[in-house]
């Protein structure tokens, strides 16, 4: 995605946490900031969590090294052992800091229940517009041809920490150039949202001046974002069609199809030129991403 390079967050090894997880251990990590020092228990009535549930997420917050157990230096002491209480250590106070993809999907669910999808759809799109904005003068220098400017556009995304390659594929009639990009600062946001890679991909056809399309992505569960662009034969005379920026790629495999049908044709009707359809039948030998 357009989005710069943040600081990642410390996660165990080997350790998988599930979205839910990752919020409410972000939740507990949070309150120990703000009321710090403060114990399970008083985490538990405040979170509405079991006293098993916040030991889990503590435990996994001090091996983390980003919460620390806190020892009074004074004050009462009363019959039996006191509880312990818990702080933010040096590195959570760096966490939080780096924290910002919670923050963004916090922000983003917020904007789509009170204003709506398309709310989103449309932050996206100004987003990754001020990006496509500075990319179009360094694609333009590389002149017209779809290969020299996907090669462009892989510099200009290298630069801005997305690890994005390009290699040649296709063969007969369809030949194009498979970008990947094996980064993506906001994975954790495009999945929930996928309008940022629907707009992501939009901009680049605009950028190459192809139609392209998108064939696998971090945010969907591959290793890897992967998007063919046709670079010659009938690939790369899609984008010659009068369909907006955006277009499902879909629906124009289906408009194009219905062009191609014989029969919808009168016998007295005049012949428009039109582009073959490009199914992603033809693609099958492209391996989703493999780069």
């Amino acid at each position: 995605m357009f989005f710069g390079e943040h600081a990642p967050r410390e996660i165990r090894d080997g350790e998988h946490v599930s979205p839910l997880e990752s919020r409410t251990r972000s939740r507990v990590l949070h309150m120990v900031s703000t009321d710090g020092p403060i114990s399970a228990a008083e985490l538990g009535r405040h979170l509405d969590l079991t006293p098993a549930a916040v030991r889990r997420h503590l435990d996994a917050l001090v091996e983390q090294g980003v919460v620390v157990p806190h020892e009074p230096t004074g004050g009462r002491r009363g019959r039996g052992r006191p509880a312990r209480a818990y702080v933010v250590s040096d590195a959570g106070h760096s966490a939080l800091e780096a924290d910002y993809d919670s923050l963004a999907v916090e922000v983003l669910r917020y904007l789509e229940e009170h204003a709506g999808p398309a709310a989103v759809g449309d932050f996206a799109r100004s987003r990754v517009g001020a990006l496509e904005e500075r990319y179009a003068a360094r694609l333009a220098a590389a002149g017209d041809d779809p290969a020299a400017r996907t090669e462009a556009l892989v510099e200009a995304l290298s630069e801005d920490g997305f690890a994005a390659t390009a290699r040649p594929v296709g063969a007969g009639g369809l030949t194009g150039v498979q970008l990947c990009q094996g980064h993506c600062p906001v994975q954790h946001v495009a999945t929930e949202f996928p309008a940022f890679c629907e707009a992501e991909t939009d901009a680049f056809s605009r950028l190459l001046g192809v139609h392209v399309q998108r064939l696998a992505t971090l945010a969907g569960g591959h290793h890897v974002c992967t998007t063919f662009v046709p670079t010659g034969g009938i690939g790369a005379r899609a984008r010659k069609t009068t369909e907006a920026p955006g277009v499902d790629a879909q629906a124009v495999q289906n408009t194009q199809t219905n062009q191609t049908t014989p029969r919808t044709r009168p016998a007295t009707r005049t012949p428009r030129t039109s582009t073959t359809r490009t199914s992603t039948d033809t693609l099958t030998h492209v391996k989703e991403g493999s780069s």
